[in-house]
């Protein structure tokens, strides 16, 4: 990390020649990966990667440098490198960086750094014996293994300096199952800001046969019938939907830009009644949680859309400036190597009032969803397609035979205000979510919810 006194010497610089804005993002990783495949270790990574990032935004444009290189006489180029590309008037600049204190705190209880690496390439093998010793149709099994610590630290040239410690632990379990020449998949994830202590009420057996089982399930289970019909997803089958369906489409760069259905639409009703949207990187332990964000912005909780009715879009600090507001929290960056942009972070439907068990008893037929796969959204226009990882039948409101090959098509404004029950639980997925060529570590999820008409793919 740096010193007060060499940031406030790279703040002056990069501002010398004017500018609205600017911050350093110092960055000290150390991650950790394992991935098992074909029954043997096929990597194991483990390293370091410290570096730097400086960024001007002046006259509405955004100007970033970065680089290993943590030397003054380097970072000061990289500075000086900013204030040629972005000519303005010169001025004097009067800084003094004041220590940020974080609104929350994360307690970590064992470092992953503190555990044997042995003991993570145990874990991984119990995963892969346990799922190929399950049954004799699995024929290939992926495990993998990741931790990080990742300390940054940030100064901007409004005077705020804050640090933080973010420590992921994450484990990853797939499976292809195949018999008659038919293949099917299961996969599952745990993880989150969290230490090693992932485990400790995990047994990573239980955990593997999640998937194989649902693999194998899936091999037998008939095809999904086609057509126009009420779906019911599970809080199970974690928060996809949200994520793309509405999420993307509102972060501010996007809505911005007129890439988003959800343009322009602040205080309109963009869904049903009973749907309150929340992003919230204050959560404990999620996988999206978070001190700070990549700006220094303290983590919050941000109420997205209210009763249906949207209220406001996630904010980095250059899209708040466009829109002369304040960042929600939301500027986040892959690593000191990319620019902050506006990215989800623990993102969901809030619980309702129904039971879950109401909501199924109420759809006399239709589609269960209790694990959900990939999706894609065009977020101009809001359509959607998902894929369903684990479906079922719904016959007189109780959950039926399995069927495989579903998808759910849809557009989510649509599909958001026609949702007429939503469930008191609420059940979190984890995922990676990939913008403008970086990845950002995310969380999201829903309660049991009724969607009364929705195009499921299948046979007609």
């Amino acid at each position: 990390m740096l010193d007060n006194e060499l940031l406030l010497k790279i703040l002056k610089k990069t501002m010398s020649s004017g500018g609205e804005y600017a911050d350093v993002f110092v960055e000290h990783r150390k991650p950790t990966s394992i991935q098992l495949e074909d029954n043997k270790i096929e990597k194991i990574f483990s390293g370091i990667d410290s570096g730097a990032g400086i960024r001007l935004i002046s006259n509405g444009k955004t100007y970033y440098a970065y680089s290993n290189d943590m030397s003054e006489k380097a970072l000061l180029e990289l500075a000086d490198s900013l204030t040629k590309a972005s000519a303005s008037s010169n001025k004097d600049i009067m800084l003094d960086l004041r220590k940020q204190k974080p609104t929350v705190n994360f307690n970590i209880k064992l470092l992953p750094e503190k555990v044997p690496m042995d003991k993570k390439i145990e874990l991984v093998r119990t995963a892969n014996n346990t799922a190929r010793d399950f049954d004799k149709r699995i024929k290939q099994v992926i495990v993998m293994y990741r931790d990080s610590v990742q300390k940054v630290q940030i100064a901007t040239s409004e005077g705020i300096m804050a640090d933080d410690e973010r420590i992921h632990t994450l484990m990853v379990v797939h499976v292809i199952a195949s018999d008659k020449g038919i293949i099917q998949t299961g996969y599952e994830s745990a993880g989150g800001f969290i230490g090693f202590e992932l485990f400790d009420g995990m047994k990573v057996e239980e955990f593997a046969l999640k998937a194989v089982k649902r693999s194998i399930m899936m091999l037998t289970a008939q095809r999904a019938p086609g057509g126009r019909m009420p779906v019911v997803i599970s809080s199970e089958a974690g928060g996809t939907m949200i994520h793309e369906a509405i999420g993307h489409g509102l972060e501010a760069d996007l809505a911005q830009q007129g890439l988003s259905v959800y343009s322009e639409k602040i205080g309109e009703n963009i869904a049903s009644p009973l749907i309150t949207v929340l992003d919230d990187a204050t959560l404990p332990n999620k996988r999206g949680s978070f001190r700070f964000d990549d700006e220094g912005t303290p983590a919050q909780r941000t109420v997205l859309v209210k009763n249906g009715v949207l209220k406001g879009y996630m904010y980095d600090r250059f899209t708040a400036m466009q829109d002369n507001t304040k960042s929600t929290g939301n500027g986040r960056r892959e690593s000191y190597h990319n620019r902050p942009i506006p990215r989800m972070t623990n993102t969901f439907i809030a619980p309702g009032e129904s039971s879950p068990e109401d909501v199924l008893k109420s759809t006399p037929k239709g589609i269960f969803v209790k694990k959900m796969g990939g999706g894609q959204v065009n977020t101009v226009t809001g359509d959607f397609v998902f894929e369903v990882q684990e479906g079922h039948i719904i016959e007189n409101g109780k959950i039926g035979e399995p069927v495989r090959g579903a998808t759910l098509t849809g557009n989510g404004p649509e599909v958001l205000k026609s949702i007429d029950m939503v469930g008191s639980d609420l059940g979190f997925s984890i995922g990676t979510c990939g913008k403008d060529n970086q990845g950002a570590p995310i969380s999201d999820a829903m309660p049991t919810i009724r969607i009364p008409e929705i195009v499921v793919g299948g046979e007609v």
